[in-house]
């Protein structure tokens, strides 16, 4: 005889999320070694002491660490992954109840409190530190190249040889600057 799956309404339930995030799941390995302590003390000076609290920045940290940890580019996409997922849940603090914060929250950050500074590429470094010796984080160089260079690109530009940029061609000075960056060891930004 062929089951049906019986799913009745109960009116209480025990449920705790710890038991369900495996004990070798890659987000507690990466839990064990977070200390948002010097995070907090960086973000102090953003925050004003007058008005609603605010969002807490260590949610915002860990769920922008879910999106780089699994390759989750768009805000949007983060938080109802963070919504659905029951790992992200856990290592995000929120439980079964807890709010995600709106998409918007984080365009919100980036571009009105923290536009000026750059106080993701610290908190980024700063994690990135604690997760290395855990072994979480491989000590091996990485490097992209994402000089922005000027283009002059008229019909009537033209440029013979690299060696005529470095000698002096005025017209082709953004080229010449960055090649000379290359040839000092670091390149232009």
């Amino acid at each position: 005889m062929m089951g049906r799956q019986n799913a009745p309404e109960k009116l209480f339930y025990q449920f705790r999320l710890e038991d369900h995030v495996p004990s070798e799941h890659p987000l507690r390995q990466l839990d064990r070694v977070l200390n948002f302590d010097q995070a907090r003390r960086i973000l102090a000076g953003h925050y004003s002491p007058l008005g609603r609290p605010s969002i807490d920045p260590e949610l915002m940290l860990r769920m922008l660490l879910v999106g780089y940890a699994y390759g989750i580019r768009s805000e949007r996409h983060l938080c109802n992954e963070v919504h659905l997922n029951l790992a992200y849940r856990w290592f995000c603090r929120l439980g079964l109840e807890g709010a995600v914060p709106d998409h918007s929250t984080f365009s919100k950050n980036r571009y009105g409190r923290f536009g000026k500074s750059d106080i993701y590429r610290v908190l980024f470094e700063e994690i990135v530190e604690q997760c290395r010796p855990a072994g979480l984080v491989p000590g091996e160089g990485f490097a992209v190249d994402g000089s922005f260079v000027h283009g002059d690109a008229r019909r009537d530009r033209r440029v013979q040889t690299v060696d005529s940029i470095r000698e002096g061609d005025t017209s082709a000075r953004p080229v010449r600057e960055y090649l000379e960056a290359l040839d000092a060891g670091h390149p232009a930004h």
